[in-house]
């Protein structure tokens, strides 16, 4: 969730930081910091707010050779420089992502060894606990073991010491990646914080400890051994981020999701249904599905049950990501886990993949990031290929993940014939128009229409049945992430059984119909509403002769592609509804990119 950036060379060490930092600010902050050592001395930069407060402080003259900077997205403690990164305490210097889950316990230790503190965060807990094996030992690398052994939880650290001209990186079940070019090395937690500045890169693995020098590194496992470093070229292409003429990256993300489908169902239908079937994994021997994801991705494993219920005849369980490592799982033989992750390397879902692998439960990952933590250490992976993704709440990687799931369902009702070859035609024809199709649902003029009926509205409800309250759930999330509206989605069904009480007269309702077998019965829901003073907003496949205040009609495809189609009047209207309420659109409040903490 924070951002990390590191630098040990020839380059220009600020320069490096601030430009890190920016490049960073998609994934959410409330306040930022650098720290870089001169002339043998610590000097700290922070700043609460936006990263152009930060940069208005440094001193851009200097020309350190080493440094660190941070974004942080606030845990412990409120928004302030005192709990801003970097943080300082004695000979050691660091930044932190993740989560120190006893730092409460270390902190007691600590003040009885004469440590003061004076932030409210787990992270100068961090820092004075390196300090002080670093005291008793001397050597930076035994402190850092030492750490590992005494701490419970996450983290990614960036590290400076007072004696020495190294920087230090070490992390656990939380991204950071080493990267190079001709002039130093850095340290990063996500790629796109150097893409302008290295040309290789290395990714740690869990609980290894890297020693930076701006000539060389050294790679270290948590008993010291060391390891073998392998660098690989670095795509700049996926970290390429270009608003494109668009007022904001969601809206661009949103105009990329035909090409996105496009090039995805290239892929896999390349040679026909052949080549779905070549391309993925086989399923054939799974009798049972658990789906495992959070936020957007974990609505995703929802459509995903829905199809594959529906037309692979398989039962799958979908479960929230931090709930699900601490139920009671009934796995069997034939079970397969699939987990869901935009970043790869979201927290909750990177534990509970770790805790199926520990099971001995085959573990499929659905990401769009590459040699991500959640793509390496699945035994299967499915890349969604969506590029990278700026704007905070998903929009393409949510419809990539959708078509993954889709595709899914294609492979597993065609291998066990459970669908004709007549029907795999009919897929196949509507596959090809679906770009043009969702190009042409994006280019409605409705959206703004609807938007500038209902945005003064505090609340607002989305009803669906069967798939259509699985997408019901996606949309109605867009609108609170972007537009702070409390917004909730209900089966449709459900109304009646308690929330109906809380329409009133122009209370804005949004159904999505798409199932024609239940069509009637959620319509029957909307009238209720509506009788109640309602404002009532459909999106559907069919031409609904009731008088709803707004209709929006998408094109009519196979029931296997709707998902797609139906979720961007939904996505598009989110963004309307903020862009008139004047909000954040692509860096909402409290929100971030990437969740690397429970």
């Amino acid at each position: 969730m924070c951002g990390i950036i590191g630098y040990n060379g020839k380059g220009k060490t600020l320069n490096i930081l601030i430009d890190g930092l920016k490049a960073l600010e998609y994934r959410g902050y409330d306040s930022s910091g650098i720290a870089y050592k001169l002339n043998g001395k610590f000097n700290i930069v922070k700043s609460i707010g936006k990263i152009n407060e930060l940069e208005k402080k440094v001193n851009f003259d200097l020309n350190p050779n080493i440094g660190i900077g941070h974004t942080r997205w606030a845990t412990h403690g409120k928004v302030s420089e005192a709990n801003s990164h970097p943080h300082h305490v004695q000979k050691i210097i660091l930044v932190h992502n993740g989560i120190i889950e006893n730092y409460l316990e270390i902190k007691d230790f600590l003040k009885n060894e004469g440590y003061q503190f004076y932030s409210e965060t787990d992270t100068e807990v961090a820092c004075a606990l390196i300090d002080y094996f670093y005291q008793k030992t001397n050597d930076i690398k035994k402190s850092l073991k030492e750490f590992i052994n005494k701490v419970a939880g996450s983290y990614a650290l960036g590290i400076m010491v007072e004696d020495s001209n190294n920087l230090y990186a070490l992390r656990k079940s939380s991204p950071l990646i080493v990267a190079k070019n001709k002039d130093g090395f850095f340290i990063a937690s996500d790629t796109v914080a150097i893409t302008n500045y290295a040309n290789e890169i290395l990714y740690l693995d869990e609980e290894e400890i890297a020693e930076i020098s701006n000539t060389d590194i050294k790679v270290f496992d948590k008993n010291l051994k060391k390891v073998k470093t392998k660098f690989s070229k670095i795509d700049k292409s996926i970290n390429f981020v270009d608003k494109a003429g668009f007022n904001h990256y969601m809206l661009k993300e949103i105009h990329e999701e035909p090409k996105i489908v496009k090039e995805l169902f290239d892929y896999y239908f390349e040679d026909g249904i052949d080549s779905l079937i070549k391309k993925m994994p086989d399923f054939t021997k799974y009798s049972k599905i658990d789906i495992v994801a959070c936020g957007s991705a974990y609505h995703t494993g929802l459509v995903g049950k829905s199809l594959l219920e529906k037309y692979a005849n398989i039962p799958v369980n979908v479960e929230i990501a931090s709930e699900y490592r601490y139920k009671k799982n009934f796995y069997h033989e034939n079970t397969l886990v699939i987990v869901v992750s935009q970043s790869g390397e979201t927290a909750d879902t990177l534990a509970a993949l770790r805790m199926a692998n520990k099971d001995g439960i085959d573990t499929l990952a659905i990401v769009n990031t590459e040699n991500s933590s959640i793509d390496r250490e699945a035994k299967m992976s499915i890349l969604t290929k969506a590029g990278k993704e700026i704007a905070v709440a998903t929009t393409k990687a949510y419809s990539a993940q959708v078509l993954i799931f889709i595709l899914i369902a294609l492979n597993i009702s065609f291998k066990r014939k459970l669908i004709s070859e007549n029907e795999i035609n009919k897929i196949i024809k509507d596959i090809k128009k679906m770009p043009v199709l969702i190009e042409n649902t994006i280019n409605k003029n409705d959206y703004k229409k609807v938007a500038s009926s209902i945005y003064k509205r505090n609340d607002i409800f989305y009803i669906g049945r069967q798939v259509d309250y699985a997408i019901a759930m996606e949309g109605s999330l867009k609108l609170k992430e972007i537009s702070y509206i409390n917004s909730a989605a209900y089966a449709a069904g459900e109304l009646k059984h308690g929330t109906i009480s809380l329409v009133e007269n122009g209370t804005p309702v949004i159904g999505v119909l798409t199932d024609k077998n239940i069509m009637e019965k959620t319509i029957s829901n909307i009238e209720e509403v509506k009788s109640r003073g309602a404002f009532t907003v459909v999106i559907s496949n069919e031409n609904i002769e009731n008088d709803f205040n707004y209709k929006i009609v998408v094109p009519k495809v196979h029931e296997f592609l709707e998902p797609l189609l139906i979720i961007i009047p939904l996505q598009l209207i989110a963004y309307e509804i903020a862009s008139l309420r004047k909000c954040d659109i692509d860096k909402p409040k409290n929100l971030a990119k990437s969740v690397t903490v429970e």
